[in-house]
Formats: C-alpha cells, structure tokens, sequence
C-alpha cells in the first residue's frame, strides 16, 4: 500500500466515512475533518509511519490534503 492509501485509509478512519475528495482538495475546508481531529490524525500519522511530528507542526496548513500530509511525511522519513 502506497502513502497516499495508508494517509487515506486514517484519515477515513477518523472522519467515519469514506474520502469523497482528491488528493489536493481541503480535508478541512471540505468538511471531512475539523481542527478538534488534527491531534488524533497527528497521533495516527506517526504511528502509521514511524516518525515524529513536534507540536510547533500542528497546524491545520500543513495537515490540509492529503497530497499535504504526504509531502510532509517525506519530509521526516
């Protein structure tokens, strides 16, 4: 399974419902995510992919898409 799968299948996981946008579209602006989630999908990401993400990162920009979260998953491999 591919990053944008695995970044996919947490994000579903958290919303309840299957992701109905693409890769670029707003998680957050669409409705799919609010902030209150962010901490939650922050603890998953590092779970998922072993890394380490310091709280002066968790703001909603840089978690906004999917296409986001993988970029800055490479980012801390």
């Amino acid at each position: 399974m591919n990053k944008q799968a695995r970044i996919t299948e947490i994000v579903e996981k958290l919303s309840g419902k299957p992701l109905a946008i693409g890769p670029d579209e707003s998680l957050f602006e669409s409705g799919v995510l609010d902030s209150f989630a962010l901490p939650d999908m922050v603890g998953a990401l590092e779970r998922e992919f072993s890394i380490r993400i310091p709280d002066a990162d968790l703001t909603p920009r840089k978690f906004d898409s999917i296409a986001r979260i993988e970029a800055y998953i490479e980012t801390r491999s």
